[in-house]
């Protein structure tokens, strides 16, 4: 308690009252936008340092903001990839499809087909762009916003749906919340619902790696606001501590849910500065520069395998939609804020780039977002043969009783055998919720 003790008395009363400040956005709904306070710097300028420097000697890049695409759709400066142009009309197409995704999956929700479901746009190229600069073998460890991980990696889109649906065909059967995907075959480790948990567990993955000296190495995922959770603090000092080969990737969307990003710091400081008091490599990253982020994961990157130590990157971006199909962003952010966002859209911006290097045109575009709306549309048809939310069409009744030990317990199979007795009791003719 800070309650003056007893008898204190008069002591110190003409000392300046102190005064609690607490954080504010700029834009609220109805207020006119200006985002002029922000520094964002000339596409190229930033200098790009060795892979294995000491993080000492790299400080001014976890302030500044490493861009690649200027105003001209050009590629500038020495954070260029140099990627060949098929690949980036695979990176386009995969965030094209993303977005499809995402259309089809937010649409089935108000329908009543699933309960749940978070979209990502403005932000695919944070996780398509940096999915791609990783070995498809390296172990991500992601939120529950990196749809494009799995998109990227090939991973089947009427798969997805089923989990989404929790039907019958779902490979989770149902024992995860929407849009908490899970694939060891993708390296893609199950989405947890507990904001930060991923990053310890990347950690200690890829010290399991260093260990069984392995090549693969971990990568994880967080937004902006988990970075306030205890978790993140514990990883950063294990991945220092141990130089555990890992990439931790903050997702700075400024928001989090409706609390805007100085609730967790960003008012004090940049998310990339908290690198430098653990002893980590930090960059700031435009989010929404597909080039910049696949050159940022591909540095730190090639830096974890060659043992010269884990990377923090923010990945400065906006999250354009709502937190998710239960938020209406219009009750704390003003309309106005993503009209007005300076760093663009990253599809548009790949896109605009392409066509400026003369390796994609409008027609084409229009093509590839045709096809993507139609490949999601078929996959969903194809899923929801399998089910939809509170049709009953779900995984039998016995897998409850599954996949936790290697051999059942007694007293689970006891359980197991009193619950089929009393369900066949409650429906001797097969009735009841579909199995």
């Amino acid at each position: 308690m800070a309650d003056r003790p007893d008898g204190a008395g008069e002591t110190g009363h003409n000392k300046p009252a102190l005064s609690l400040h607490v954080p504010e956005p700029r834009y609220r709904p109805g207020d006119t936008v200006d985002f002029s306070h922000l520094n964002i710097p000339e596409a190229g300028a930033q200098a790009r340092p060795d892979e294995t420097c000491d993080p000492k000697d790299m400080g001014a890049l976890a302030y500044d903001l490493v861009r690649v695409l200027g105003e001209d759709n050009k590629a500038h400066g020495p954070w260029n990839p140099n990627l060949d142009a098929e690949t980036l009309r695979t990176m386009l197409g995969h965030m094209a499809m993303v977005r499809a995704f995402d259309e089809r999956m937010f649409r089935g929700q108000r329908q009543g087909k699933t309960s749940f479901y978070m979209k990502c746009t403005g932000e695919e190229a944070t996780s398509v762009a940096a999915s791609m600069a990783l070995a498809s073998d390296d172990m991500v460890f992601p939120s529950y916003r990196q749809q494009g991980i799995l998109i990227a990696r090939g991973y089947p889109i009427v798969d997805m749906i089923n989990q989404i649906y929790s039907n019958k065909a779902d490979k989770l059967k149902g024992r995860q919340l929407p849009i908490m995907y899970s694939s060891r075959e993708h390296s893609f480790f199950s989405i947890s619902g507990n904001l930060a948990t991923q990053l310890p567990q990347a950690t200690g993955w890829a010290m399991a790696s260093a260990i069984k000296g392995d090549s693969r190495i971990a990568a994880t995922w967080v937004g902006e606001g988990s970075t306030a959770e205890g978790d993140f603090h514990s990883a950063c000092t294990f991945a220092t501590v141990y130089n555990a080969p890992v990439i931790f990737n903050v997702i700075n969307n400024q928001w989090a849910i409706s609390s805007f990003s100085g609730f967790a710091g960003a008012e004090r400081t940049t998310f990339a500065a908290r690198a430098l008091g653990y002893g980590l490599a930090g960059l700031r990253v435009d989010g929404n520069d597909a080039l910049a982020v696949y050159a940022a994961q591909r540095w730190a990157a090639n830096r974890a395998r060659a043992n010269a130590g884990p990377t923090l990157i923010e990945y400065f971006t906006y999250r354009a939609e709502g937190h998710s199909t239960s938020d209406d962003p219009s009750g704390y952010r003003s309309a106005q804020e993503r009209e007005e966002w300076p760093l663009g859209d990253p599809i548009m911006r790949l896109k605009n780039h392409l066509v400026a290097i003369g390796e994609w045109d409008e027609d084409r575009q229009q093509a590839m977002d045709l096809e993507a709306a139609e490949k999601v549309k078929a996959a969903t048809k194809e899923a929801e043969k399998n089910g939809i939310l509170g049709h009953g069409m779900h995984h039998p009744f016995h897998t409850m009783f599954e996949d936790v030990f290697e051999e059942l317990p007694w007293h689970l199979k006891e359980q197991a055998e009193q619950a089929t007795r009393e369900r066949q009791i409650k429906w001797p003719q097969g009735g009841g919720p579909k199995t």
